[in-house]
């Protein structure tokens, strides 16, 4: 089977198409919120530790999503959570647009959160049972591509509408994936893998068990540290790029700009991770990726002129959406299908919790006047942490069949 087969097979085409528009709507959604805190800094004149706890929100509800979902989908299956997840994110984010003060967007930030963090593990779950086991690593990281296209739309939006029409505005754009969903119901089949297992569901306590037991604990400890390492850095480092930018001296249009120029990095460094993955294998990808990731966030934090800082940027950009996708073919892979959506559940909420730190600790040590530099070292060490974490504790699964 070539490297093309995938593409003219028509139905997992139209599965990895239907799923990936709503891993766009995703990250369309997540993007907004990183051009939004910068504007919503200006208006409601937010202090550092007040956009920390705004983007911070945001993963709490990830963090409950996630596990929430990744239960519930081995439970009554893929199909239907996956609907579920992009009609709560979506009327939330929709309904953002009229908060009428910061406490108000906190909780409705919070219950997009859920719906968001529910959505990327059962979506990655479905597409990675639906696909033949030569192709399913590339299919995985190709759907995750689709966060690179919500990035880029968000930050169009935020180039083309935040000056001029507010960030009102585009909060009510993203109650757009709601009417997607009614297309999905029709769209896409459920998993034909849990079909096989629908008829004897294990008990929750006894997935939770088996995700931790003896045959698959040291692939969830990896899970798991993996999981945070990635999610720490990148929500610390992506959720305030547009933020940093203007500390370092930019205006806040033309920080939109170098983050637009940025995010289109993502695009390849997804796209060479397919290619990579399927060729060298899952460890492969994540190691060197994130190796470079961690270079790269090192660069940015203590750039020095203009051109450096796009260029470490675009670097960062590129490596760090890379891994993510590497990540996600990788986690389903680690586990049977009767407990499979629970163990990727399970270990994606755990690294929400990072994406709850990070910003908040990015948020005090900035009020603090701590240097940009510093901070990026952080995301370094970590980095490291989670590549180490794959090297020594990680399986490959490259061509293996899914139990």
């Amino acid at each position: 089977m070539n490297q093309m087969t995938l593409l003219r097979n028509p139905k997992q085409r139209k599965l990895l198409f239907s799923a990936g528009l709503s891993w766009m709507f995703d990250a369309m959604d997540v993007g907004m919120i990183s051009f939004v805190v910068a504007a919503l800094a200006k208006d409601w004149s937010l202090g550092p530790e007040q956009v920390g706890i705004l983007t911070s929100i945001n993963s709490v509800g990830m963090a409950v999503g996630a596990a929430a979902a990744g239960i519930l989908a081995d439970r009554f299956g893929r199909k239907p959570v996956l609907l579920w997840t992009l009609l709560i994110f979506s009327i939330a984010s929709g309904l953002s647009a009229f908060a009428a003060g910061f406490g108000i967007l906190c909780v409705l930030r919070f219950i997009a959160g859920v719906g968001l963090g529910g959505e990327l593990p059962v979506a990655s779950t479905l597409v990675s049972e639906s696909m033949p086991a030569n192709q399913r690593g590339r299919a995985v990281v190709l759907l995750e591509s689709f966060w690179a296209l919500g990035w880029i739309v968000s930050a169009l939006i935020a180039f083309f509408i935040i000056p001029d029409y507010g960030w009102r505005i585009a909060f009510g754009i993203g109650a757009l994936p709601a009417l997607y969903a009614l297309y999905l119901r029709r769209a896409i089949d459920d998993s034909p893998r849990f079909a096989e297992i629908k008829r004897k569901p294990i008990s929750l306590r006894n997935r939770i068990a088996t995700v931790w037991s003896p045959e698959y604990r040291r692939s969830t400890i990896m899970l798991w540290i993996l999981w945070f390492t990635v999610v720490f850095s990148y929500y610390g480092m992506f959720l305030w790029l547009p933020t940093v930018m203007v500390i370092k001296g930019f205006s806040l249009v033309k920080s939109f700009e170098y983050v637009l120029i940025m995010t289109l990095a993502q695009l390849p460094g997804y796209f060479t991770a397919a290619y990579f993955i399927e060729k060298f294998g899952r460890k492969f990808v994540l190691v060197v990726y994130l190796l470079f990731t961690a270079v790269s966030a090192a660069w940015f934090g203590n750039a020095t002129t203009e051109g450096m800082l796009l260029a470490a940027g675009i670097c960062l950009s590129f490596f760090n959406l890379g891994a993510w996708g590497g990540m996600y073919a990788y986690t389903p892979e680690l586990y049977p299908t009767s407990i499979r959506s629970t163990g990727v559940g399970l270990a994606t909420s755990f690294g929400r919790i990072g994406g709850i730190i990070a910003p908040l600790l990015v948020g005090v040590l900035v009020g603090r006047s701590m240097a940009i530099g510093t901070i990026f070292m952080l995301f370094f060490v970590t980095i490291l942490v989670g590549a180490a974490a794959v090297l020594f504790l990680g399986k490959e699964t490259k061509g293996t069949e899914l139990l």
